[in-house]
């Protein structure tokens, strides 16, 4: 490769990445964790997602994570929990055009 050229992966989910049974939780997962979110926000390159920061929660976040970087590597992830009891945020950024894919795949309207 050139010095100065990345190879950026495309827009899209790559479900090949996940085996069956990894697709089946990951779907379940997701309905779970993201049915229960208490708050988004839009940031200037993504989105924010915030719970409350209960163990289980946290367990689902993380599982998200996990698999969701293997059909779409083109995400970044943030997860943070404030002290003193504060709330689970999960920010899913990205370059240019992964705003508009999370709200395509999320249902968000812009």
């Amino acid at each position: 490769m050139e010095k100065g050229l990345t190879s950026e992966s495309p827009l899209f989910c790559d479900l090949s990445a996940l085996d069956t049974a990894q697709r089946e939780r990951h779907q379940a997962n997701t309905r779970q964790l993201f049915g229960s979110v208490q708050q988004i926000e839009e940031l200037l390159d993504g989105y924010a997602f915030t719970w409350p920061a209960e163990a289980g929660t946290i367990l689902h976040a993380a599982e998200f994570i996990t698999l969701e970087r293997l059909c779409c590597p083109f995400f970044d992830f943030a997860l943070e929990i404030k002290g003193k009891g504060g709330p689970l945020r999960l920010k899913l950024t990205g370059r240019e055009g992964v705003k508009q894919f999370i709200q395509a795949e999320f249902g968000l309207s812009k």
